[in-house]
């Protein structure tokens, strides 16, 4: 797939993307001829995994970190013990970060509800006078 399609199917824009690769998070699979980036279903899938882990404020390293961590539990080779067990240690930390991070969010997100009822509740009271 080339950028655009990317950008649609992800709803990143084209500049956020061109971010990721010049960071090195998400690098194309391939170019075409013409020189046009090209996308693989992998690819997408690692783009969504940041798109995700941005809104709770994870940091770009954080971000290669976790990806990285992932791809090599996921990439079937061989792997001491100890070596996949750090691994898992690692992603499972960045589990118990997002879950703290969706959690004041909620708390966030309940005081905005709260106050958006608020002024709900005042307008109707003021326009009923």
């Amino acid at each position: 797939m080339q950028i655009g399609e990317v950008a649609a199917r992800t709803e990143l824009s084209l500049r956020t993307i061109r971010h990721y690769e010049e960071t090195g998070l998400v690098i194309p699979s391939a170019r075409s001829q013409g020189g046009f980036r090209l996308y693989t279903e992998a690819d997408i899938a690692r783009l969504m995994v940041i798109r995700r882990m941005k809104p709770l404020g994870f940091t770009l390293d954080q971000m290669r970190d976790l990806l990285d961590a992932t791809a090599r539990l996921d990439s079937g080779e061989e792997l001491a013990p100890d070596e996949r067990e750090a691994l898992l240690e690692r992603v499972h930390g960045y589990e118990q970060d997002a879950a703290e991070q969706v959690e004041k969010l909620r708390t966030q997100l309940a005081r905005a509800e709260e106050f958006a009822t608020t002024l709900r509740e005042r307008l109707t009271r003021v326009t009923a006078l």
